[in-house]
């Protein structure tokens, strides 16, 4: 089963990292293209939810960040959940290299943006934004560059993602939480203590959960807590265990029923309204301004400092052991995808600076685009390279 699940949420990650590609590009073409001006009134349309003692306005984007993304989140939690319960991260010995990558790979990336926003001109609240890893892209690039390397290059990579994420799910509850309105907060938590008690209710209708979840996230909107750490916390209530014996779990039933839509429609959605940015009117102080060069040096060289670098000494300390079947440039190759910042960049970057600072969130995209166009370029060549040499060796 572990197996089994693996091996199609690769599948499913591989083919939308093309789509998410593809949504971004389209998003930059239309932003500097004679319909520029019906692109961003598109994503700064209010839209008006009413319902009950609900009422809330915001322009679409907003909509999509802090509202289509909770179920990014949520299936986020429901895969960190399988992990440790079931997966990767449930093996001790398994557990310390990704686990240390990914650690690595978080700090490298802050210290560098750190570096170059101490001085005039410099926003150093934007940190968090360089330390997060987008698995779909990332293993899209793999599979295209690399389709014959071995499995646990895969696996470590998409393991090393997800402990990423978990760290970068911590970080948005910890530095993005505005004014708590502690009524809401408490709503919020009631939801989702219903849920862990739904979760003892073993035949509780799955219409019950997302009611509940809908509950946690409506609230939380209104709690000044960001709506992603409702997601994950909400996935962390659902019981994995099946139902009836030969019967899958209803963690399992909602990854495998959410996960096609976040692939295909959430992320891209995101990606589309997110990424556009004008090329009017942009800089020199624009291109390489403290903002973006931090970002895009953050998530080219850092990542591959801190995930190869402290992989590389775990190893060698034999605190952890190397992929089986992998070589040190197939680590590497792979330690240089985890620069593939994008959709978890984006939205952390978008959290770091007001939505009015248009100047930081330009700067923001640009690093992001750069970063990440960076790292699967010099990524996707090196495992070519490692590619052709294993074929050359028969």
């Amino acid at each position: 089963m572990a197996r089994k699940f693996t091996l199609d949420f690769l599948r499913t990650e591989t083919a939308s990292g093309a789509i998410l590609a593809s949504a971004a590009l389209l998003a930059i073409l239309l932003a500097n293209s004679p319909w520029s001006g019906s692109y961003f009134a598109f994503i700064e349309h209010p839209i008006t939810i009413h319902i009950g003692a609900f009422d809330e306005t915001r322009p679409v984007l907003s909509w999509i960040k802090d509202g289509l993304m909770a179920i990014f989140f949520f299936v986020v939690g429901l895969e960190i959940k399988y992990e440790l319960l079931r997966g990767e991260l449930s093996n001790p010995r398994r557990l310390a290299l990704p686990v240390l990558a990914a650690l690595g790979g978080m700090v490298a990336p802050a210290l560098i943006y750190l570096a170059l926003n101490q001085g005039p001109g410099g926003a150093p609240q934007g940190w968090p934004t360089p330390v997060a890893t987008d698995i779909a892209f990332a293993l899209a690039a793999l599979a295209v560059a690399g389709p014959r390397l071995p499995p646990a290059i895969r696996v470590f990579l998409l393991t090393m993602a997800i402990a990423d994420d978990l760290g970068a799910v911590a970080l948005i509850a910890l530095l993005f939480t505005a004014k708590l309105n502690l009524y809401a907060l408490g709503g919020a938590a009631a939801a989702i203590a219903l849920m862990a008690l739904m979760s003892r209710w073993k035949t509780a209708p799955y219409l019950f959960y997302a009611a509940c979840f809908a509950l946690a996230w409506a609230f939380t909107l209104k709690s000044g807590v960001n709506t992603s750490v409702a997601g994950v916390a909400a996935a962390m209530t659902v019981p994995i265990d099946p139902r009836k014996p030969g019967h899958e779990g209803p963690l399992n039933y909602f990854m495998e029923s959410l996960h096609p839509y976040v692939a295909f429609l959430i992320l891209p959605l995101f990606a589309f309204t997110a990424a556009g940015f004008s090329f009017e009117g942009l800089s020199l102080g624009d291109l390489f301004g403290p903002v973006s060069l931090g970002i895009a040096l953050g998530l080219f060289v850092g990542k591959q400092i801190g995930v190869f670098g402290v992989g590389a000494l775990a190893i060698g300390l034999k605190i952890a052991r190397r992929p089986t079947g992998a070589k040190w440039l197939e680590l590497y190759g792979a330690s240089l995808l985890c620069g593939v910042g994008f959709t978890m960049s984006l939205f952390i970057g978008g959290l770091a600076f007001a939505p009015g600072d248009l100047a930081a969130q330009t700067q923001v995209r640009i690093g992001v685009v750069a970063g990440t166009l960076l790292s699967t370029v010099v990524g996707m060549a090196v495992l070519g390279f490692a590619q052709r040499r294993r074929d050359a060796e028969g």
